[in-house]
């Protein structure tokens, strides 16, 4: 009898170690793993647009905050309106940890409108958060004239320009297009923002449908651009009052409808993702680093001198956003899917 409570208490005492351990053991792995590594984030665009931008930012900052202090760099992979950076999660790269993709969120409308075409499912992705909701605003240049909605709705033509088909300037310029017949002629192919920038400076485009937070300051100090549509409603600093929001534009409830799902990825705004086979123990190391790097005070600092404002979504909520676009009613999907086409 005394040798089995005997038995009893040493195989608890070794259980009790063992819990106390596993933790820092799990923690130990994830930072034997990453030290001395070299992480990449994968931009789906050239260099010098918005998404480059604010990867080069979190490069900066978010090793130190890792377990392993790995090193960080950005390697642009543009192609496919930035799809092709995120199927290289699961195609090419290593699925271990060390790479994490930026991407325009406006491809998720068109995994779930066009799956034939896109045949990419982003709810099935591991969701690593995103620095910034993507405030989309459509600005016209100096040179045009147009500074109103009525001047918008009246001119005859106007050149727009995106990267491609499922982008959110493409999205953003469809909605005007099919949804409110405004006159614009969609021109395709640019490699990223920074090439759509040069064209409008050069007369080749009229217009852009960006992110807000990537419209170039001096743009906007010099009078060179006017705002005149946003297509989120809620208003951001700096954004000017007269800039009217698409939604009020919309006169039936399922204009309204359409207009909800077709913008839904604008909360997304700076995305970062991984694959869903890489360890769920770095993935969520990963998660915590860029949860810290959004609250670091250096990388905060560094983001004001850029101008590039910070105002993250946690991983878990960006997943909660993506099943909620994919829960979409099938009727407001293939009306949104008309639009865009």
């Amino acid at each position: 009898m005394r040798s089995r409570w005997f038995f009893a208490r040493v195989a608890a005492s070794f259980a009790a170690l063992s819990s106390v351990c596993s933790a820092p053991a799990s923690a130990d792995a994830v930072a034997d793993f990453y030290k001395g590594k070299t992480m990449t984030i994968v931009v789906g665009f050239s260099p010098g647009g918005g998404y480059d931008l604010y990867a080069r930012l979190l490069s900066r900052h978010i090793g130190r905050n890792m377990p392993g202090t790995p090193d960080v760099i950005v390697q642009n992979s543009p192609g496919a309106g930035s799809l092709t950076a995120v199927r290289l999660l699961d195609a090419t790269l290593a699925k271990d940890g060390r790479y994490m993709t930026a991407f325009n969120p406006a491809l998720l409308l068109e995994s779930l409108t066009s799956p034939e075409k896109a045949k990419f499912n982003f709810a099935n992705l591991a969701w690593i958060g995103s620095m910034y909701p993507d405030v989309r605003v459509c600005y016209f240049w100096h040179t045009t004239g147009i500074k109103t909605w009525d001047d918008v709705v009246a001119r005859k033509e106007i050149n727009i320009g995106a990267t491609g088909r499922g982008t959110g300037a493409y999205v953003n310029a469809a909605i005007l297009k099919n949804l409110f017949q405004v006159n614009l002629r969609i021109i395709l192919g640019f490699p990223g923002g920074a090439e759509q920038i040069l064209a409008l400076e050069r007369g080749e485009l009229d217009a852009d449908c960006g992110s807000w937070s990537s419209v170039p300051s001096d743009w906007l100090r010099d009078k060179k651009v006017t705002p005149v549509v946003t297509f989120s409603s809620g208003r951001v600093e700096g954004l000017p009052e007269n800039v009217r929001y698409v939604g009020d534009f919309a006169k039936t409830q399922e204009q309204r409808d359409i207009l909800s799902l077709l913008t839904a990825g604008g909360e997304l705004g700076r995305p970062y993702v991984m694959s869903q086979a890489v360890p769920a123990d770095r993935v969520e190391a990963v998660r915590k680093a860029f949860d810290a790097s959004m609250k670091d005070k250096a990388l905060l600092a560094e983001a004001a001198r850029l101008n590039a404002p910070i105002d993250p979504t946690p991983g878990a909520r960006a997943k909660e956003i993506i099943d909620r676009i994919y829960a979409a009613p099938p009727g407001i999907v293939a009306k949104a899917k008309a639009i865009i086409e």
